[in-house]
């Protein structure tokens, strides 16, 4: 890169899981789009480990889900909604398991410790009346790549995941023999928000893995990019800028990119989190009033 770039570090989480595939996509769209900025992916532990990096100033932007997005220190700000991630689990075809009820006391593999999809996980069952962590066998993994060997080999009967695209629900439903989905039904998913309602009811599109021939309903929230509090207004300005005009290369690279969009920040986030740089840019291009 020319050294004139201006570099940002761009915080992801633990390989083989969703958030560094979209951060290196990300990461590649912005740098085409913009000569001035070089955005530079780092593997971290996750969404819970990035909020405490950017508040430190350790990161210049992160990837967070939105749990932990929620609960963040409000001197954090949001440079773009990511996508939707509607939480599953995901078994073997050949499994006996149809529901969630039926995952109880088995071992289930939950995403990395510093996963924003575990709190997802918490949350989603609390609102069935059930603890994550005493009513299942919890399995957390070093890597979330770890996860889908563990469902085909019967080391854990089902693995916790979220969204379109992810990349452990891909490896499962692509092996010999595919996967299946478990969700909460309708009348689970009014109880979870009922309880949480930050949550919101989310729909995976038919084919978006092999096998899944129907859309699939179940509940979650949707992830972001946050900045650090001191991120100048102007770098943030440029990253909204390259996102905005990046769009259609970015849903290109990846089916979950294609929410990244300046119109779903708009709706999915309060104008209060937005960085002053991204609402400069909101503004000028009219997509915030």
């Amino acid at each position: 890169m020319s050294a004139d770039r201006t570099v940002v570090s761009l915080g992801t989480a633990t390989p083989g899981g969703g958030f560094p595939l979209y951060g290196g996509a990300v990461a590649e769209v912005i740098n085409a789009e913009d000569a001035t900025l070089d955005v530079q992916p780092r593997n971290t532990k996750g969404s819970t480990e990035n909020v405490p990096m950017l508040a430190a100033g350790t990161l210049d932007i992160a990837l967070v889900q939105g749990e932990v997005a929620q609960d963040a220190p409000a001197s954090l700000r949001v440079l773009t909604a990511m996508y939707s991630t509607a939480g599953m689990f995901v078994v073997r075809a050949d499994s006996p398991y149809r529901t969630i009820e039926d995952l109880r006391a088995k071992p289930v593999a939950f995403g990395a410790q510093g996963s924003g999809l575990v709190i997802l996980a918490r949350n989603v069952l609390d609102g069935l009346g059930l603890d994550r962590d005493r009513d299942f066998q919890a399995v957390f993994l070093e890597r979330a790549g770890d996860g889908p060997a563990m469902v085909l080999d019967g080391r854990v009967a089902a693995l916790w995941g979220g969204g379109v695209g992810w990349p452990g629900f891909a490896a499962v439903a692509s092996a010999p023999g595919g996967g299946r989905f478990i969700v909460p039904g309708a009348a689970g998913i009014q109880r979870i928000i009922a309880k949480h309602p930050f949550l919101r009811p989310l729909e995976v599109p038919a084919g978006s893995y092999p096998g899944q021939n129907a859309a699939i309903a179940s509940v979650g929230s949707w992830s972001v990019i946050m900045t650090r509090p001191t991120l100048p207004d102007d770098v943030a300005y440029r990253l909204a800028r390259a996102l905005h005009r990046g769009e259609a290369r970015l849903g290109a690279k990846l089916a979950q990119a294609r929410e990244t969009t300046a119109a779903n920040t708009v709706a999915a986030v309060r104008a209060e989190q937005l960085h002053p740089g991204v609402t400069r840019y909101l503004r000028e291009i009219g997509a915030l009033r």
